[in-house]
């Protein structure tokens, strides 16, 4: 295997530790805590939001340290996705329909957490709102909180959701969680002011019950100290496809808006989508479109994150994720709530 250097970004206030200490993905993820804090995960993907939760990774030179989260249960209908986050986090996973498996949740949990499908939402999408078939799933995380009452849910879903046209499925979904009794905060977070390296918008609804008091993270970085896309990839420019870590990319010709968009080296990567059929963005100096591996470094995974599927389902599973960086700043909101 290809050994990947990293890009020297020291703005961050993250404890570092030496590169050859980076954990494998055939590892259990480091915990510097007792893992005494139940989460159960649903619409949990390859494992992006996951992996942030539990901590114990380390991106472009800072060390993400090990979280006290344990993940009781997860769920994805995507076989791809299931065995990405199998390899990875080292945990079972429920592959099937999130309403044919809820009943083989456990009892309770402390925390729910889920990215729902935002297909219905996105502005890329048929605009349906959470009545159309696949947004409309947050219902079965509303039922999961329902039966397991943890102290707080995170529920993560795309920008659309808080445009004007939104506005009744936005007002439904708070409405929903507050009929079993939560306290529910909803905003909007840049990923690339959490040291992510990508200009990626969305929205993180926190639901927690009465006496829990939740406290937003403080952004880390301002504009002009964003990753730039070279900072982040720049060592991968030259090196040859390698199935094995994920250094593939698409051969697709070019065609309209995102499938003719190229990156800026000097700025933060444009957001990474699911389901952009092979046109994904190009290379800011390279004549082809950037590797799966080098979109997993603009949302912010690991190296030692592999995806264990072929281009397009890999393309998809990086795309539908959570940057593991993001959530684990939200991560660690969470433990302040329930550590108070």
């Amino acid at each position: 295997m290809v050994t990947l250097s990293v890009a020297k970004v020291n703005k961050l206030n993250i404890t570092e530790i030496p590169s050859s200490d980076i954990t494998r993905p055939e590892q259990k993820r480091l915990c510097s805590q007792p893992r005494q804090v139940k989460i159960v995960s649903l619409f949990s993907g390859c494992g992006g939001m996951d992996l942030g939760f539990l901590g114990g990774f380390k991106f472009l030179d800072n060390l993400y340290e090990g979280l006290p989260f344990d993940i009781v249960w997860a769920n994805d209908i995507n076989e791809f996705a299931c065995k990405t986050y199998k390899h990875n986090l080292g945990s079972e996973i429920v592959c099937g329909d999130v309403w044919d498996v809820l009943d083989t949740m456990p009892d309770s949990a402390d925390v729910v957490i889920g990215g729902f499908p935002c297909q219905d939402i996105s502005v890329n999408g048929k605009c349906a709102g959470v009545n159309g078939s696949r947004s409309g799933l947050y219902s079965a995380m509303v039922e999961a909180v329902r039966r397991l009452k943890p102290k707080i849910f995170v529920a993560e879903n795309v920008k659309g959701l808080l445009m004007r046209n939104n506005k009744a499925s936005l007002e439904k979904v708070i409405l929903d969680f507050t009929r079993i009794g939560y306290q529910v905060d909803y905003r909007l977070y840049h990923a690339a002011d959490f040291g992510v390296p990508q200009t990626r918008d969305r929205v993180f609804i926190v639901g927690t019950q009465p006496g829990t008091n939740f406290q937003p993270p403080k952004t880390i970085l301002s504009k002009g100290e964003h990753i730039t896309a070279s900072q982040a990839i720049a060592d991968l420019e030259t090196i040859p496809e390698d199935e094995l870590i994920n250094h593939i990319w698409s051969k697709a010709n070019r065609s309209p808006e995102q499938g003719d968009r190229c990156l800026k080296a000097d700025r933060p990567g444009y957001t990474i989508r699911a389901e952009c059929h092979g046109n994904i963005q190009f290379h800011y100096s390279q004549p082809r479109r950037i590797s799966m591996r080098e979109a997993a470094r603009i949302q912010s995974f690991p190296d030692d994150f592999i995806f264990q599927s072929k281009l397009r389902e890999t393309e998809r599973q990086v795309g539908n994720a959570v940057p593991p960086v993001l959530s684990w700043h939200i991560a660690k909101a969470i433990l302040r709530a329930l550590n108070q």
